[in-house]
């Protein structure tokens, strides 16, 4: 399914948009060393419920996933990275933690991830990894303009994504949003401009370039959920829902400078 909102819905998708960013801002100046990843996830619910929010996440079970998700956030950490499953973990100095958050708020929903290291420690490739996924992003919402087609988000991702040296995935990608978290259409982080859906006002897109340093392979972990690199290499991945208006793209899940201050009161 394909849903377009109407110029009415767009405030409702902004709340939520806001939501999300607001939340992960607020888990970033929260996860320091010695934090407990099942930490973060009761701090997710919190919060969620705080904002008069759902999660997309806890009863959720597709089929690429074992039973219900259980979980209000994805952790991952280090060669984790999509579906990060929180389980008893201490983050350490120099990890590389992903946050991805989706809710319902208002009947729509936004997701976005960002990945980050924790502590002092910043090891180079962790750091070009990060930058990478986020130029990529840029990139990708800069293409996101009425009329343009998918292929030229994906284009534009892959480009950025392949010019960092880093090989490219294409199961999980980007994806359409709006009532329920995941809709059509799918966006590759790889693809040919000028092909696939024609981009119109009123689609809402998450984008979310995503890599891993030195494989396109992915191993599902023992939970059922977790992906992590087929190598054990360390992984990024970073996510925006954006709103095909006719001026081009507005960025739903950008960070309010006061967000922390607001989420904590």
């Amino acid at each position: 399914m394909i849903e377009i909102l109407s110029p009415a819905q767009l405030p409702r998708a902004r709340t939520s948009g806001a939501v999300v960013a607001d939340i992960l801002q607020e888990l970033k100046s929260r996860s320091r060393v010695g934090t407990n990843l099942l930490e973060i996830d009761q701090w997710t619910k919190a919060m969620i419920t705080d904002a008069g929010s759902q999660s997309c996440y806890v009863d959720y079970a597709p089929a690429f996933g074992r039973g219900p998700f259980g979980h209000y956030i994805c952790t991952a950490v280090n060669d984790a990275v999509l579906h990060g499953r929180p389980y008893d973990y201490a983050l350490a100095d120099g990890d590389l933690l992903t946050l991805d958050l989706a809710v319902l708020t208002g009947g729509l929903a936004a997701d976005a991830a960002i990945s980050f290291i924790v502590g002092e420690t910043r090891p180079a490739e962790s750091v070009k990894l990060i930058a990478a996924t986020e130029r990529a992003l840029a990139a990708g919402i800069a293409a996101a303009r009425p009329g343009a087609r998918i292929g030229d988000i994906s284009h534009a991702i892959g480009t950025v994504l392949s010019a960092a040296g880093y090989p490219i995935n294409l199961e999980f990608g980007g994806h359409g949003i709006g009532s329920t978290m995941h809709q059509d259409p799918h966006v590759p982080n790889q693809g040919r401009p000028g092909r696939g859906y024609r981009l119109r006002p009123g689609l809402l897109l998450a984008l979310e370039p995503w890599v891993m340093t030195d494989t396109a392979t992915l191993i599902t972990d023992a939970d059922g959920w977790t992906l992590r690199s087929a190598t054990g290499c360390r992984t990024a991945h970073s996510e925006h829902t954006v709103a095909i208006t006719a001026d081009g793209a507005e960025v739903l899940t950008v960070p309010d400078p006061d967000a922390v201050t607001r989420t904590t009161g």
